[in-house]
């Protein structure tokens, strides 16, 4: 069918629909009353091959949930909190097809559409202040390089949706080559529907990871794979300061992006155990904890992998152990190259991880602004008399700072780095501006009463992370208000 200009929304013959209806139910969404264009993103448009004119009254109307053809929701399982939840699936998501672009298929998926089977106990609706922080964060994190799915859209309409109090309805359209989750793999594993399960992995071969196929062992092979980009993922998620916030097994992509944005946060001042979803009352998923998160998701995947290799289980689990430690080895390496970067730092030296950790060991000890200082540090002046007072200011203990400062002084004239250039590099790995709570709180306000210029506006920053922004308060230390922001599983 043809609901974009010249170009077709289709049933891929290969996609992952056709596997029946064990792994999905096919249904119509529930339409959206007097729907609406909130934004969109111009970037995932061109990713799509989508023409300036898009945003036809037929596209508005199938990204409202007022399409002709039905959709489809898939199952699926996983740990939430570290405790098995038994079967979940696409809650409030459907799927509404695909589009092949320069010799890629992505799928396209409603979230906010209305009540699916796997829906629990919820509405299937998502409210505008929520679609507005998965929207511009799927949008920031692909301009900071950061795998992820993306989002097209938000449509809005003039449903009313009871959360903690009524707030306004609103679909966003995301966009992914595929939203496959460790959990897709559970299901199947934990019920002990071996033939879907096969059947599954089957799929993710041709679809996903062809290479694996002719391996000695493919499930070990995938594993491997979807540790290796599991590790990318979180050494860039540390990097730029993200926290995911409900890290379970059905949040996590089997193809390594970030996936399902609710109660994430950015750092401002710097704490390793901060938690940004309030209702992670554990603390589980912590900044620092996320990579060890992932380390016990990957486990889980591999638990649901194990009847897909040959031989008793004792020694069916081996090759995947073995895949597991891809991770253990890939993140260290992953993280310290990134902080290298972010450092500035060219020709690798063994003191360089001493260096790195000192310097978070320093922002955490005066809970720094993660952002600000690392931006700051862009522009140090490695010379021996200089003061740096700009990046000093940023702590109370300043013969801490400049203990700290000689040593990177030292450490930049052992690889003869010129500042001018180094500061280049550096402009281009440490952002000036990220979606803190804030921001996205500015923008949900003026569009609660009707106003959607900031989320454009706000959109249109955060695809430039590493300009500085023509406001100075985008990038600036959060005002005293933000404080008292907080984000929950329901945001």
């Amino acid at each position: 069918m043809h609901v974009f200009p010249g170009l077709a929304l289709s049933r891929s013959a290969l996609g992952y629909s056709r596997l029946g209806p064990d792994f999905l139910t096919e249904l119509a969404p529930e339409p959206a009353p007097e729907p609406h264009w909130v934004a969109h993103s111009e970037a995932c448009a061109a990713l799509l091959g989508l023409g300036a004119s898009w945003q036809t009254p037929e596209a508005l109307a199938l990204l409202s949930g007022n399409g002709p053809e039905p959709g489809w929701a898939s199952v699926y399982s996983g740990h939430q909190f570290g405790v098995w939840a038994g079967q979940l699936g696409d809650g409030r998501a459907l799927h509404i097809g695909e589009i092949e672009q320069g010799g890629q298929r992505y799928e396209l998926q409603l979230k906010g559409a209305g009540r699916t089977p796997y829906s629990r106990m919820g509405d299937g609706r998502a409210v505008l202040r929520s679609s507005i922080r998965e929207f511009l964060c799927s949008e920031a994190m692909a301009a900071l390089g950061i795998p992820t799915t993306r989002a097209l859209c938000i449509t809005g309409s003039s449903l009313r949706v009871r959360r903690e109090e009524i707030e306004t309805g609103a679909i966003v359209t995301r966009v992914a080559p595929s939203f496959l989750r460790f959990g897709h793999f559970e299901h199947f594993a934990h019920h002990g529907l071996l033939p879907q399960l096969q059947q599954l992995f089957e799929h993710v071969l041709d679809q996903h990871a062809p290479e694996c196929r002719d391996a000695a062992v493919p499930a070990a092979a995938l594993l491997e794979k979807v540790s290796r980009q599991t590790a990318g993922l979180m050494a860039d998620w540390q990097a730029v300061g993200f926290m995911h916030g409900v890290m379970n097994t059905d949040n996590m992509s089997l193809l390594g992006l970030t996936l399902d944005y609710g109660p994430f946060g950015f750092m401002d001042g710097f704490d390793p155990g901060h938690v940004c979803n309030h209702s992670d009352h554990q603390g589980r998923y912590a900044y620092a904890r996320q990579p060890n998160v992932a380390f016990w998701s990957l486990h889980a995947l591999a638990q649901a992998l194990l009847p897909l290799v040959p031989g008793e289980p004792e020694r069916a689990s081996e090759p995947l152990l073995a895949a597991l430690e891809s991770y253990r080895e890939s993140f260290p390496t992953e993280m310290l190259g990134r902080l290298r970067a972010k450092l500035g730092l060219v020709a690798p030296l063994p003191q360089d991880k001493e260096l790195a950790d000192d310097w978070l060991k320093l922002l955490a000890a005066h809970h720094t602004d993660y952002t600000i200082a690392w931006r700051r540090l862009g522009g140090f002046d490695s010379g021996a008399e200089a003061s740096n007072a700009e990046l000093r200011d940023l702590f109370v203990d300043r013969e801490a700072f400049d203990a700290w400062a000689q040593r990177y002084r030292e450490r930049l004239l052992a690889e003869a780095s010129i500042d001018a250039e180094r500061r280049q590099r550096m402009n281009a790995t440490n952002p000036a501006v990220v979606l803190r709570n804030h921001l996205a709180e500015g923008a949900i306000r003026r569009a609660r009463a009707g106003d959607f210029s900031e989320v454009e506006r706000l959109l249109k920053v955060l695809q430039q992370p590493y300009d500085e922004p023509v406001l100075a308060s985008d990038a600036s230390l959060p005002p005293d208000w933000a404080a008292h922001l907080e984000v929950s599983c329901s945001s």
